[in-house]
């Protein structure tokens, strides 16, 4: 395809068009991204999660800035919730970052959840390879805003940073469920406020008690990402995670698991969209629903009628 072309090439239109037609989930993506698949692989993922007020957008802003200037190009990949209203998205990440629109080492994409769980969007993983293909050095995804279930960008990339703030009330965000586990490096933006010595001592005694922790210690920095203070520190700590998972077989690891996760999730998308198209093609249990308010049937009997027909 002359569009894959194109991507390979990294024309910015191409690239744009590329993720629109996966998030649209169009039959020729999927094509496309076969044909890109062998280009992938050479990109370096950094996530960014934290709670929302947390400058996480802000701090994105000023580590693409610092990799700019060491001649690094990096794509971005910005994640805002979407409305179970509306479906709309204020997509307003790129307004905190629109002087690196400018820049033609930069590509940055918005991207609403659509209904996804887990802080990202489905398209996400598809938008990481077209990026790769592209030929960027880096690729960052910011997450939504972490919650207690919003742990996929683990799954995601290589090296995970968990950005927390000082006078937020709930002064360890990080100790909630599975938060503490995924950070590969944590950041105490916003360092200048009251607080923040105690919040970066307490996520340090957590990270002690954690009995899951492996060869890498995360280290906890501090930043004041809009004065751009601590910026080359988080970034040389990047760096240093990227070579300790090269040098002990991790990086390779890590990756294999993400493959087999996007594998399957890919399966289970592609089975629950056929199963869903034939339900509504045959209305499935529409003449036994009043059947079942009746109590004369159950749902537990229908599911299974369901499930036993449609994989025959």
């Amino acid at each position: 395809m002359d569009l894959v072309q194109k991507v390979i090439e990294g024309q910015r239109p191409a690239i744009a068009r590329m993720i629109t037609l996966a998030e649209n989930e169009a039959p020729e993506a999927t094509q496309a991204l076969r044909q890109l698949y062998p280009s992938t692989g050479r990109a370096y993922i950094v996530g960014i999660t934290g709670p929302p007020g947390a400058g996480k957008s802000t701090l994105t802003d000023k580590l693409v800035k610092e990799l700019r200037k060491r001649g690094k190009t990096v794509g971005i990949i910005a994640i805002d919730p979407t409305s179970p209203f509306t479906g709309g998205a204020i997509l307003g990440d790129r307004i905190r970052m629109s002087d690196l629109a400018l820049d033609d080492g930069v590509f940055i994409r918005s991207m609403g959840t659509r209904g996804s769980l887990g802080g990202l969007s489905k398209a996400t993983s598809a938008a990481i390879k077209i990026l790769d293909a592209a030929g960027f050095d880096y690729i960052f995804i910011e997450t939504v805003g972490v919650g207690q279930s919003e742990v996929d960008i683990v799954k995601t990339a290589d090296t995970v940073i968990v950005v927390s703030v000082p006078g937020l009330g709930d002064d360890i965000q990080a100790i909630k469920a599975g938060i503490l586990e995924i950070g590969d490096l944590f950041v105490v933006n916003k360092a200048d406020r009251e607080g923040a010595e105690r919040v970066v001592i307490e996520l340090n005694q957590m990270l002690e008690l954690n009995p899951n922790m492996g060869a890498w210690y995360p280290p906890v920095l501090k930043a004041i990402a809009s004065q751009n203070k601590g910026i080359e520190e988080i970034v040389e700590n990047i760096n240093k995670h990227a070579d300790f998972l090269q040098e002990s077989g991790e990086l390779m690891q890590r990756r294999k698991e993400r493959l087999s996760n996007e594998i399957f999730d890919l399966i289970l998308r592609q089975v629950s969209f056929r199963i869903t198209s034939k339900l509504k093609e045959e209305n499935f249990w529409e003449q036994e629903l009043d059947q079942i308010l009746a109590k004369e049937k159950n749902p537990y009997d229908i599911v299974q009628r369901v499930i036993k027909e449609i994989l025959a």
